[in-house]
């Protein structure tokens, strides 16, 4: 409802609109009962485009709110533009009913849901309306949780394969979102027999889906059907959905499958999650295009945490070491950067024996590029590995490097030894930094000179 308030005229207006929103019943009664105020003062358009999609996006649970507003919009016919336009009106009116099919099928017995509210359910579902085949998606678990596991054997499962391969992206999204869901509340005794001959041909072709929002919201909860399916079943079903999905080319869905992966280590084991997934995430990283490469890069430190130290050493550090040598800066940035977060994940002395070592031995590399690696390398690491680490390793490579042949990487020394200042103490940088900067300053290069003087100057060693 943008623009409402834009008029003085319409300020009151405004008051209503909020006062629709309010956690107060009361307030959003007396609100409703003047909805014919509001769409008289915004105008059939505006309330054909604006207000009636405000209050179907705003479906309220409460009862008495939605009867309130079902009464409303029953006289509503001119307020929208006449006949011609009433049909908006009716998908408001649906909707609200699918709402409150929801409430009414918690309080009935089994045979009166079954009697009074299914037919409203089984029209919704194939309602042409897509906003209405929508709102019946979005509350199918409520559903499900309402009619209870009879009505959802028969009734709600083959509903839920129609939502699941609707025409409409939406729709399918929304469905999408409730497949673990919807798959856990199941009735235990015939679930895995559900899942396997109604359910799974559904997912695969989602996994295929053209609109990425619908494969984003499947990979958000596909790893949790691993654990209702067991390890045998993920093992031969799942695994290759999660496969296809771990290449797919929107990032969104490689992040939700790289985000959940622990669930799918709690089924099947490291090993074989190793021997399955693991091949496909270092293929990703190595890809020709480096904006894959980099898309995994970003992924790295989640996919750590979720696999744990002693597997990330054997199979993906070497990795992680390799992309601060890639061809492309923004790879050797992005790796810089995932050291860091690495080092904040697993601790100082797991770098100090792990990472450390490797990335100070580039200092001696004889391409240029790979030593000023080391030195953004070291301005990184230097908090999170903390005082000890830094005065004792890191900092004579950056002093030894001050006498480099190349300029780029002497005023590097000078742009690093200001990032690290902060972490030493007030003696080394005295006795140690200060000459060396000193030294710089004096340099025949004007870049070096003008670094060099920043760093004593923010180091206060002028």
């Amino acid at each position: 409802m943008a623009g409402a308030d834009g008029d003085d005229s319409l300020y009151p207006i405004a008051v209503l609109i909020d006062e629709l929103r309010n956690e107060d019943v009361q307030l959003r009664l007396n609100s409703i009962k003047k909805l014919s105020t509001i769409a008289l003062a915004l105008g059939v358009e505006r309330t054909r485009t604006e207000l009636l999609p405000f209050l179907t996006d705003t479906i309220y649970d409460e009862d008495e709110v939605l009867l309130a507003l079902a009464e409303q919009l029953g006289n509503f016919t001119v307020l929208v533009g006449g006949p011609e336009h009433v049909h908006c009106l009716l998908d408001s009116v649906r909707l609200l009913a699918v709402e409150a099919c929801v409430s009414i099928a918690t309080l009935l017995p089994q045979p009166d849901v079954e009697a009074l509210v299914m037919p409203t359910l089984r029209q919704a579902t194939e309602d042409k309306s897509w906003r209405v085949r929508y709102m019946v998606a979005d509350k199918f678990s409520e559903l499900q949780k309402a009619v209870g596991p009879e009505i959802t054997k028969a009734d709600l499962v083959p509903a839920f394969q129609n939502l699941l391969k609707d025409c409409e992206a939406e729709v399918r999204a929304a469905a999408a979102n409730k497949v673990k869901e919807f798959c856990e509340n199941l009735p235990e005794d015939s679930r895995e027999n559900i899942i396997m001959s109604h359910i799974l041909s559904c997912v695969k072709e989602l996994v295929t889906d053209t609109n990425q929002h619908v494969k984003s919201a499947l990979a958000s909860v596909i790893m949790g059907l691993s654990t209702i399916l067991g390890k045998d079943n993920t093992i031969e079903h799942l695994l290759p959905l999660f496969l296809a999905q771990l290449k797919d080319e929107c990032p969104e869905v490689r992040l939700n499958i790289i985000s959940n992966l622990d669930c799918v280590n709690e089924v099947i084991g490291i090993r074989q999650l190793s021997q399955s997934l693991l091949p496909a995430i270092v293929e990703l990283a190595e890809d020709a295009k480096w904006r894959v490469r980099l898309a995994i890069i970003e992924y790295m430190p989640l996919l750590a945490g979720q696999l744990g130290v002693e597997f990330f050493d054997e199979k993906l550090n070497s990795l992680c070491m390799a992309w601060l040598v890639d061809h492309v800066y923004a790879i050797r940035e992005a790796a810089t950067n995932n050291l860091m977060k690495l080092v904040e994940k697993f601790g100082a002395d797991w770098a100090q024996t792990t990472i450390v070592p490797k990335v100070l031995a580039m200092s001696n590399d004889p391409n240029y590029l790979h030593r000023m690696t080391t030195l953004f390398c070291i301005s990184a690491l230097s908090e999170p590995c903390g005082q000890e680490i830094t005065c004792k390793h890191m900092l004579p490579v950056v002093l030894t490097m001050s006498n480099d042949q190349v300029a780029n990487v002497r005023f590097n020394v000078a742009k690093t030894l200001q990032k690290v200042g902060p972490v030493l103490d007030n003696n080394t940088l005295q006795t140690e930094v200060k000459p060396v900067l000193e030294k710089l300053v004096a340099d025949q290069d004007i870049d070096v000179r003008y670094f060099a003087q920043e760093a004593m100057n923010v180091l206060a060693l002028s």
